[in-house]
């Protein structure tokens, strides 16, 4: 666990990505587990993953990538220490997240799906947070924080990187 209580990825074999398939193999619609299971394990879904898969539940690697590439919460690359998802749905619009999105992409220096500089910070749109009273809404990492301000989320960044640099 990391210090803000996110759980720390686990580097990966082949070995390691064949026993997360091998544990669910079995179970109906494995699929969507089996990605689950593996981007909880790694940060991400290595591409070493896909051919292990589609072999293992007599799929394509094709409809392997059509899975992964659907679904906005699958990961196909590593991403930062934290992920922070700002939302971009019509309530939280109407209450200043597209202002607050451009503060976030300045302070950040990335654009969506991008991570920074120093591997700290990654970026990522999301399309409700059910927070929608409480916009503009984001999540970093699995916290959601309602009613968020440029210097709320400058605040929020401080001490994200502050506790990051105590533990080192």
């Amino acid at each position: 666990m990391t210090p803000s209580g996110k759980r720390q990825p686990q580097a990966w074999t082949h070995e390691s990505l064949q026993r997360e398939v091998d544990a669910l193999k079995d179970e109906p619609g494995a699929m969507l587990p089996i990605l689950h299971a593996i981007q909880d394990r790694c940060g991400y879904i290595p591409e070493a993953a896909v051919p292990i898969i589609a072999e293992t539940l007599r799929h394509t690697r094709a409809e392997v990538h059509g899975i992964i590439s659907f679904y906005h919460h699958f990961r196909s690359h590593p991403v930062g220490s934290h992920v922070v998802q700002v939302c971009r749905a019509e309530a939280c619009q109407s209450v200043g997240s597209r202002q607050l999105e451009a503060h976030v992409k300045q302070q950040l220096g990335v654009d969506y799906h991008q991570t920074s500089r120093d591997n700290e910070f990654t970026l990522e749109p999301v399309y409700c947070l059910g927070n929608c009273a409480c916009g503009p809404s984001i999540r970093v990492d699995d916290e959601i924080h309602g009613r968020v301000t440029a210097e709320k989320f400058d605040r929020l960044v401080d001490r994200l990187t502050t506790s990051i640099l105590e533990v080192q």
